[in-house]
């Protein structure tokens, strides 16, 4: 990226903005009215007006619901004002009925809940008001509890009480010498809820009759209101696409100055531009504007490559050519810039011009991936998009996210249930957002598909008990019901951990480059030392004394016995005959562990000392609930199809679901577990055959949606955890400006962060 200035006299002020705007390349800098003599600038003439009709042309194609991936624009008339006018009448004139007839509708739909319960009861409305000597109330509740406290109630001479439905009608007479209304006193405690009773000599059935017919009426004229608004968008939606489109332009150019730096008579604009792209935007200006503007390229923010930003300028050739300057002459103000921004950025020495800068920005960032990796982007940016200095992790999250996924749920019938989501949302989501999410699902879905092939699992089943055997299928194993498998999959999560936590540690080192070297070593290669070195340690194994040392520097006793070692349960070697580390070697890690902490001491003191345990072994042991929902999902599925199907155990142990027979049809000796949902009614009636077969359909259907969506809780967010708390702390800070040409309106460009 490269920082330019354009200089020059108001004159030509709006001239440079049109061809800016045409190009859509520059992403122009903020002035911050830091300087003496220069402001902000003003809009061009005609911006108020342009930005009011904008407002007004995206309220009509709201009233519309007219979308801009629903419809393209079309061609913009020359009487387009007169037009706007006509249609923004018609458009309100008929909102505006539609509102007037939504409001009687409601009104109607109150008086209907209203009286709707005195239909119920079937007394005429004018037989329920109007007396002196009665009280009158209608309500819902219970008639028993009513009828009990009216005869406990002392104010209460006499009652009668009518039900219709829930509807109860009460008619009390007050005791003598009592006013009327007590009747509500007698009811206090009671839960009665009063209807209110309207005012009208019509029945109440006739009258609900007359009311819904009203409401029909109202409903057809709200159809065919919006049935003339759906003509009006589809005759009128690309006018007022194109019509929005022209004033979006119309208002970004003219409210640019608000971002130069002017005077009464003249304006700088600065900005940042793909340094490759330079040339073009110098001689785009002399084409329009001729020597009317001065134009300089102040600074250039390389990236080599390796992910490390660097600092390099051009001599006498305007910053174009191809022989670069190996010590460009810097100005104050440059190694001003240089020193703020950890010495990511360099003087261009363009045509000559003094390189001062003026806006003091970091350069905006724009990401380019490959296409599958693309989606990925979204979650980076969640946290925040990445600074211009900083390795874009992208490729990492797109490397580790699918692939943890699939291994921690590993089931066919879940990864293609995943797949069918992601391109549900992918097809329904018009945003970018919504697209990359649909398209993660995807990726999440394939893993699942892969890892539950190598498990031989569908929805929980070996395909091999159901009578599909596949190559390779079954060549991995969950582990619920081996422990050794289980235990693998405890070590290879702390292997992936210790890759996953290094590759962000070499991140961190290559960030930190930035600024110096030292800091970078002792920043990241402090912990990468300490954090391998104990792992190293803690892979030891070999006999006391092998290393020529006279004492057991392994402590191969003390370990776990399924670490290390040559014994059964060592998995390690009954997996792949690696019995452990030589002694050796494990000199070397305790060697690596000392000097790695001793560097953390240096460079962080006493608070990166309290922290080195954490660092270097605690971080690792969070990859440990990777095997937790793999065992935790596989033993939900294994438990609802154990309900629907039933199983039992062998004389090894292994148990086995039964689907084409009882358990206890395989071995009369057999331990059934259970007998399952789809079997237990086989011995019972027709109807209790009938029961328990729905109850096993839905355990079944059920039981696998819940296991699917925590799927997509426990593997999802417990690898987002990973990624974001667990890597993304060994090298990520973000907090970069996304790069936004001048121009485009559709939305932020996505390239390389880097040219």
């Amino acid at each position: 990226m490269s920082k330019v200035s354009v200089t020059g006299s108001k004159g030509v002020m709006p001239t440079v903005i049109e061809t800016i705007h045409e190009l859509n390349l520059v992403h122009l800098s903020d002035y911050d009215g830091s300087w003496d003599g220069f402001d902000n600038g003003n809009p061009i003439e005609g911006a108020e007006d342009a930005s009011e009709t904008l407002v007004t042309v995206r309220a009509l194609e709201s009233t519309l619901g007219i979308s801009e991936e629903e419809m393209a624009p079309g061609r913009l008339p020359e009487d387009w004002e007169s037009r706007l006018e006509e249609i923004r009448t018609q458009i309100n004139d008929l909102d505006d009925q539609r509102n007037e007839v939504r409001e009687q509708l409601r009104q109607v739909d109150d008086r209907i809940d209203r009286v709707a319960p005195f239909a119920d009861l079937g007394i005429d409305l004018d037989l329920l008001s109007g007396y002196d000597s009665v009280d009158v109330l209608v309500g819902e509740g219970s008639v028993s509890e009513v009828e009990d406290a009216l005869e406990e109630a002392e104010n209460v001479r006499a009652f009668d009480t009518f039900t219709g439905g829930d509807v109860v009608a009460i008619v009390a007479a007050p005791a003598d010498g009592k006013p009327a209304g007590t009747i509500d006193d007698a009811l206090v405690g009671v839960e009665f809820s009063r209807h209110e009773i309207p005012e009208t000599d019509r029945g109440p059935r006739a009258y609900v009759g007359e009311l819904e017919d009203e409401r029909r009426k109202l409903e057809t004229r709200i159809d065919e209101i919006d049935a003339e608004l759906e003509r009006l968008k589809h005759d009128e939606g690309p006018f007022l696409r194109a019509l929005e489109e022209e004033l979006s332009i119309e208002v970004q150019r003219a409210e640019a100055p608000l971002l130069f730096a002017t005077t009464d008579r003249a304006f700088i604009s600065e900005g940042w531009i793909p340094t490759e792209q330079v040339a073009d935007l110098e001689s785009a200006l002399r084409d329009a504007v001729g020597d009317s503007v001065e134009f300089e390229e102040l600074e250039r923010a390389d990236y080599d490559g390796h992910g490390h930003a660097h600092e390099h300028g051009d001599e006498g050739d305007g910053g174009h050519g191809e022989d670069e300057a190996e010590a460009p002459t810097e100005s104050p103000a440059t190694k001003q810039q240089a020193a703020t921004d950890g010495g990511t950025t360099a003087a261009g020495g363009a045509g000559g011009a003094s390189g001062a800068v003026t806006m003091d920005d970091e350069p905006p960032v724009r990401l380019d991936n490959i296409t599958p990796a693309k989606p990925f982007e979204l979650m980076v940016k969640m946290v925040s998009q990445p600074k211009y200095s900083e390795l874009d992790p992208t490729l990492f999250i797109f490397l580790t996210y699918p692939f943890a996924f699939g291994f921690m749920i590993g089931d066919i019938g879940y990864g293609i249930l995943y797949m069918l989501m992601g391109w549900g949302a992918w097809k329904v989501f018009d945003s970018d957002a919504g697209k990359a999410l649909g398209t993660i699902g995807i990726w999440a879905g394939v893993f699942t598909v892969v890892f539950g092939y190598l498990y031989d699992d569908i929805f929980g089943v070996h395909m091999s008990d159901i009578g599909i055997h596949l190559p390779l299928a079954g060549t991995l194993t969950k582990g619920l019901q081996t422990t050794e498998w289980a235990m693998l999959w405890i070590l290879l999560s702390l292997v992936f951990g210790l890759i996953h936590l290094n590759l962000g540690l070499i991140a961190g080192f290559v960030n930190e480059l930035s600024h110096g070297l030292k800091a970078a070593i002792y920043e990241r290669f402090s912990w990468i030392l300490a954090m391998n070195g104990l792992f190293i340690w803690i892979f030891t194994h070999n006999e006391a004394g092998s290393a020529g040392l006279p004492i057991d520097t392994t402590a191969s006793e003390t370990k776990p016995d399924f670490l290390v070692g040559t014994h059964p349960d060592a998995v390690l070697y009954e997996f792949f005959g690696f019995a452990g580390l030589p002694e050796i070697v494990g000199v070397v890690g305790l060697a690596m562990l000392f000097v790695g902490i001793v560097l953390v001491g240096i460079g962080e003191g006493v608070a990166g000392l309290l922290e080195s345990p954490a660092w270097a072994f605690g971080h690792a042991l969070s990859y440990l609930r990777m095997v937790a929902v793999l065992l935790a999902k596989g033993g939900m599925a294994f438990v609802v199809n154990l309900l629907v199907f039933g199983a039992w155990e062998t004389e090894e142990g292994y148990m086995s679901f039964s689907f084409f027979q009882p358990p206890a049809a395989h071995d009369e000796a057999a331990d059934i577990t259970f007998e399952g949902l789809v079997w237990i009614g086989l011995e019972g009636s027709v109807l209790v055959m009938i029961l328990a077969l729905l109850a096993a359909l839905l355990v079944f259907v059920l039981g696998h949606i819940v296991v699917l969506l925590l799927g997509i809780t426990a593997a999802g967010i417990q690898m987002l955890r990973l990624e974001y708390v667990e890597f993304f702390q060994k090298f990520y800070e973000g907090g970069g400006e996304e790069y936004e040409p001048f121009g485009q309106e559709s939305g932020p460009q996505q390239a390389q962060q880097a040219d």
